[in-house]
């Protein structure tokens, strides 16, 4: 009766495959491992993961394990499992942030295991679908795609050090269609756990700063803005050493590209005050 009911199974599943296969072209098949506990959780995993004609995921709540069928030519496993863990929920690859997953439903808030990347390593199951092996992460890192953040950062930090309300805020604004533009799917798995973490408040202070002139406030909102990017740029590659340094004066740190202190808490007032505290190579 049990092998009845699982013939019955891998049948309706591969019956389900095929009419969403029928549907996406170029599509590629594949199942993951996905955390989660209940019919809420498999309602949020696949709206998440789905998209219409291009993506489509169905998670079983039982073993936990989610079909990705996929146009190849248009998306892949990552920017699906990233989607995904957006919305609160693990996979093997991909942690999701912890306000996400904080934000789930009581029911939905399953045991988080930790997870450690390795090689990517595929093989074929029973029922001939693709299986990646759920520990399989790309290691290739795209530094570049956060280089116009960082650069942007540091315009805004220059203005700030002039005392120039209006540059600061157009710098500010630069720096916020920077962060806009940013194609996450794109960073590595490390760089994008920190950038889930700061983007929220990336963007709330790059958006306040750009919406005053008032130098004092743009450099108070300056100390939250520098201490996210600090965390960013340190698991990046940036294209040359950067310094992290501080003020005791602000009780606050900043990045810069220059070893040389030029305070962008008090500008000209105090333009020496502070020290190098860490370099980022």
């Amino acid at each position: 009766m049990n092998s009845l009911k699982k013939i019955m199974m891998v049948a309706l599943t591969m019956l389900s495959i095929t009419k969403i296969d029928a549907q996406i072209k170029n599509a590629k098949t594949e199942v993951v491992k996905i955390y989660g506990n209940c019919g809420m959780c498999k309602s949020k995993i696949e709206k998440a993961g789905s998209l219409k004609n291009i993506a489509q995921v169905s998670w079983d709540k039982e073993t936990k394990m989610a079909t990705l069928s996929y146009d190849a030519s248009k998306t892949n496993q990552e920017e699906i499992l990233k989607r995904i863990a957006l919305a609160g929920y693990d996979s093997d690859v991909f942690l999701a942030p912890d306000k996400a997953y904080s934000s789930l439903d009581e029911c939905c808030q399953y045991d988080r295991e930790a997870k450690v990347p390795v090689k990517a390593d595929a093989k074929t199951d029973a029922i001939g679908m693709t299986v990646v092996n759920p520990s399989s992460v790309s290691e290739s890192q795209k530094a570049n795609e956060l280089q116009s953040v960082f650069e942007s950062y540091f315009l805004l930090k220059d203005a700030l050090i002039k005392g120039e309300g209006k540059l600061a805020a157009e710098n500010s604004q630069k720096l916020l269609t920077a962060i806009t533009a940013v194609k996450m799917e794109t960073l590595s798995m490390d760089v994008h756990m920190v950038w889930m973490k700061v983007l929220n408040d990336l963007t709330a202070d790059s958006k306040n700063i750009s919406a005053t002139q008032d130098i004092k406030k743009q450099r108070e909102i300056f100390k939250s803005l520098s201490k996210n990017s600090y965390e960013l740029i340190k698991v990046s590659k940036f294209s040359e050493p950067v310094y992290y340094e501080y003020c005791p004066m602000a009780d606050a740190n900043w990045l810069s590209k220059e070893s040389v202190i030029k305070n962008p808490y008090y500008g000209s007032q105090m333009l020496s005050c502070g020290k190098v505290v860490e370099t980022i190579k």
